[in-house]
Order: C-alpha cells, then sequence, then structure tokens
C-alpha cells in the first residue's frame, strides 16, 4: 500500500502543488485584509491547503486515466505509472474519488459560496484531460482551471468577488497558459504525428514561443498592477518585478532549437515564481502594514 501511495505521488507529481498553492494562500489573504480588515485564520488556511491538494490531485489523477493511451504512445510519457502497468486504472480512480471527498469537505468549512460554485471547478477539472482533443486552446483552459487557485482563497475567505480578486485570477491564467506552451514544445513532433491540439503543434515551435511571451506579458502587467489596486506597498512591488524577471529569464533559455532547458523554465522558475510573490505580499502586509 505505502508502494502504490508513493507511485501515486509521483504520478500526479504531487510536488508542483507548489505552483499554485502560494496563488490561493495570496488570494485568501487580500480578500481577507481588503474586505475584512483581518488576516486569514489558521482554520481557514488549513481547509484552503486541503482544498487545494484535493482538487488537484483529482485534476491530475483523471489526467493521467483520460490520456493513458496517448502516454503510452509518446515516448516522454510512456514511463508514466498506468502506461508502465505500475497502477491499475480502477487504483488511480479510487485515488481521485478520494480527493474529490477532500475537495468537497473542504470546501464545506468554508464559505457557503463555496459550494455553490463547485460544479463549475469541477466541470472544468474534467473538461481540461479532453481538450487536447479537440482544441488548441487546451493550455488555456489549463489556466482557467488552476487560475482559480487565488479566486478560490479571495471567495473562500469573504464569499464575494472584486476587481483585484479578478486581476489576480486573470494574471495566473495567463502564467499557467504561457508556461504550459512553453512545456508542450517537448512534444512538438508527437502532437503533429499523432493530431494532437496544441498550440506548438498548430503554430509551430517559433510562434508558441511568441505566444507564451504575450501570455506573461499580460501576467506581468496584472501582478505589477496589484500595487495600485490593492494595500500592497513597495516590499511587494519588489518582489513582482523579481517575479516579473524570472518570467523573462525562461523566455531567454528557452528557444526554438534549444529545448534542453524546459524544466529548468517550467519547475524551479515557476515553482519559485508563486512562492516569491506570495511571501512578498505576506511580508508587506505583516511587517509593513503590521495587520
Amino acid at each position: 500500500m505505502i508502494r502504490k501511495i508513493k507511485i501515486i505521488l509521483e504520478m500526479i507529481k504531487f510536488e508542483h502543488t507548489i505552483f499554485a498553492l502560494p496563488f490561493a494562500f495570496m488570494g485568501s489573504l487580500l480578500g481577507a485584509v481588503m474586505l475584512e480588515n483581518r488576516l486569514p485564520h489558521f482554520a481557514e488556511i488549513g481547509w484552503i491547503i486541503l482544498a487545494m491538494i484535493g482538487a488537484r490531485s483529482a485534476a491530475m489523477g483523471l489526467n493521467r486515466v483520460i490520456d493513458r493511451v496517448i502516454d503510452a504512445k509518446n515516448p516522454r510519457t510512456a514511463k508514466r505509472a498506468i502506461p508502465a502497468g505500475l497502477l491499475k486504472v480502477g487504483e488511480v480512480s479510487l485515488f481521485i474519488a478520494v480527493s474529490f471527498v477532500v475537495l468537497f469537505v473542504a470546501a464545506s468549512q468554508l464559505d457557503p459560496i463555496c459550494m455553490k460554485l463547485m460544479p463549475i471547478a469541477v466541470f472544468l477539472l474534467v473538461l481540461y484531460s479532453y481538450t487536447k482533443r479537440f482544441t488548441w486552446l487546451c493550455h488555456v483552459i489549463l489556466g482557467l482551471t488552476i487560475g482559480l487557485a487565488p479566486l478560490g482563497g479571495w471567495v473562500a475567505i469573504t464569499g464575494e468577488f472584486e476587481a483585484s480578486a479578478w486581476v489576480m485570477y486573470g494574471s495566473v491564467v495567463c502564467w499557467l497558459a504561457g508556461f504550459d506552451i512553453i512545456y508542450a514544445c517537448q512534444d512538438f513532433d508527437f502532437d503533429r504525428k499523432e493530431g494532437v491540439h496544441s498550440i506548438p503543434a498548430r503554430f509551430g515551435q517559433a510562434g508558441a514561443l511568441r505566444l507564451a511571451r504575450g501570455f506573461h506579458l499580460i501576467t506581468a502587467i496584472g501582478f505589477i498592477s496589484l500595487f495600485w489596486l490593492t494595500p500592497l506597498s513597495w516590499l511587494y512591488l519588489i518582489g513582482a518585478l523579481v517575479s516579473v524577471g524570472m518570467l523573462c529569464y525562461q523566455h531567454m533559455i528557452v528557444r526554438p532549437d534549444d529545448m534542453s532547458r524546459v524544466q529548468t523554465a517550467f519547475f524551479t522558475m515557476n515553482g519559485t515564481l508563486s512562492v516569491v510573490l506570495f511571501v512578498s505580499a505576506l511580508l508587506d502586509l505583516v511587517v509593513l502594514h503590521k495587520w
């Protein structure tokens, strides 16, 4: 059982939860400060963490089950747990069901609007895994799905939507879409051969990287605009500028003729970016403003 759990956690890349979790924290932090003049309670943060873990685990499990045939054909993904025979579809399906239960239980402990909006989140979680079969906009759908992290964190605390929350949502949507396009460049040849829809397959690697830069330009504008839209001040702005620098760096190290550092751009840069942005916001509000 322990071995199976380890394989499942490796299969869903559990450590990649760090991409979206800091943005969920950031959304809850800004929502609590701006609308309720307080910091989030530890219990609220705990339920948000469980909801995020449940949502992402269910989404990744679904993706691995739905894509198992495609993964088996792709040399890059053929060694994943299901096509390699390390896990059965039934075992992963059980894990998905448990993950959804965790998500529902956690959401029920937060603002009531979370349960009302749950069907939208679940719909997007399921939809994404099918999109590469019919649209090259699959990267945007992924962004719309995982981008719910800051919006969900905000709503979980306040029960309300506000302009700043939507700016965070749009920024994270474009951030995710941009780096998923970069990541998908690895499968350019395979996707074209097998008819898998993606922006690299549709526009070529050079065109895809240009579109990724466009998405990340919107992200940069969104991150910096929060300096004016929220109580955040100079400390956050420094973190935002550092994050923008990381976006620029990953576009410098990935080129159409050199995809050798895609993993660095995908995991190291983007995992660090989300943490830097959240920590700068947290320190700004807690240390400078003494909330």
